[in-house]
């Protein structure tokens, strides 16, 4: 036996070898990896408007900005700066101011601040605008909405515009929610898509700019990426995660943020921004954690399970206040339904805590945030005199399968 073992053991290591290899020849190189491979030959010549932050980087973490600047055959003149700041260094919400990149000595623009669409000066002596942010799947997340509005301004400024496509973290395949209706786009809700839209920001670029999606349509190229499937999810893809911002640290943060990001709106209950679990949680320090757990796990959910738990938020809502409530954990992410999520909290906490029904309790003052972020005021009043998700779940879904039918049309990847 020993011997066999010995005579085996070689083989087996080989075999282990060539395993990991073909695991890690599997790395889905990104449009920036791609664009590198044709030695920027897209770019060759030109004067480029680079749209980037801190998760704009190539499979090997090498920030795109530092690649373009370094390339012999590219000019990168100007940087454009999304919410977070180019470099990442801004806090959410704050707004941004023009400045210099202290590394390249490039000017900065902001497009979070004052101004959300480049002007014709910032676009001065620009060929080709570069658009390349990690996206988390989700229309509220604003850096969509500014890739939309430099795609407008490229086309009334005669400017091409370039997406490096990165995956979404979500997968391709998730499509939740209503889409947006007249009167209530915001920067957190520009475009009149679903919640979750299931699209790569490259593909959704391209839909916007052929369905007239946009106030003007721009001469735009697509760098796709290799290797990504639409089934897949962040940890299939071999790629390290940067934060897209404070509050999603992680690529599993992407799959929380759409269950409790809508609720935190209100600023009623904590969704474990300030804690060490940003959108896993929901809680509050007049909560009962096992009352609240038992309720929404005998709704029997798909794929998530709840759990009671107990924390003091470091800062943000109940600061310092000991907190009750539930922790959310995903089972079975393919047959999850993750938006309905926070709608069923409301169900079952205004149920439970009648004199804290959310909509009665909560700042009036933030409903028009809830609503801008919801696409509509329906979900708010309707859930506000019936209390259960079930009245809304029609108007939730009523879009899912034609924007389905419309988006597929533009995909590049199966």
């Amino acid at each position: 036996m020993k011997k066999a073992f010995i005579f085996c053991f070689p083989a087996v290591l080989f075999l282990w070898l060539c395993l990991a290899g073909a695991v890690h020849a599997q790395r889905v190189k990104l449009g920036i990896d791609v664009l590198c491979e044709q030695q920027f030959s897209l770019l060759d010549g030109q004067r480029i408007g680079l749209i980037t932050n801190q998760t704009g980087v190539d499979s090997r973490l090498r920030s795109t900005i530092d690649l373009l600047h370094e390339a012999p055959n590219v000019k990168l003149v100007a940087l454009f700066s999304p919410e977070h700041g180019v470099r990442g260094n801004i806090h959410a919400g704050d707004n941004i101011d023009t400045s210099t990149d202290s590394k390249t000595g490039l000017p900065v623009y902001s497009l979070y601040g004052k101004t959300r669409k480049p002007t014709k000066k910032m676009l001065e002596n620009i060929d080709v605008l570069v658009y390349d942010i990690q996206d988390i799947g989700c229309r509220s997340y604003t850096f969509i909405s500014t890739m939309g509005f430099a795609m407008e301004a490229a086309g009334e400024n005669n400017i091409s515009f370039v997406v490096l496509d990165r995956p979404n973290p979500l997968g391709g395949e998730k499509i939740e929610g209503n889409r947006v209706h007249n009167g209530f786009s915001s920067f957190v809700s520009q475009f009149k898509i679903p919640y979750l839209y299931g699209q790569t920001c490259g593909e959704l670029a391209m839909m916007l700019n052929e369905e007239k999606m946009l106030s003007a349509s721009c001469r735009l190229t697509v760098v796709p990426m290799r290797g990504w499937k639409r089934s897949m999810r962040w940890e299939d893809t071999g790629l390290e995660w940067v934060p897209a911002s404070p509050h999603i640290p992680h690529a599993n943060s992407t799959v929380f943020y759409p269950m409790t990001g809508i609720l935190g709106e209100l600023g009623y209950l904590s969704i474990g921004i300030g804690y060490t679990l940003p959108f896993e949680l929901v809680g509050a320090p007049w909560l009962d954690a096992e009352l609240l757990a038992a309720a929404m796990n005998s709704l029997n959910l798909q794929g998530i399970h709840f759990r009671p738990i107990h924390f003091k938020p470091f800062y943000a809502t109940f600061k310092g206040e000991n907190c009750q409530g539930i922790q959310i954990h995903v089972t079975d992410y393919a047959k999850a339904h993750l938006a309905e999520v926070q709608f069923y909290v409301i169900q079952e906490i205004s149920r439970l805590y009648p004199s804290h029904a959310v909509f009665a309790y909560a700042d009036k003052a933030r409903f028009a945030m809830f609503d801008k972020v919801c696409g509509s005021d329906f979900v708010r009043t309707t859930l506000s005199e019936s209390g259960t998700y079930n009245s809304i779940q029609s108007f939730w879904e009523k879009d899912v399968d034609a924007y389905r039918r419309l988006s597929s049309k533009y995909y590049l990847y199966r």
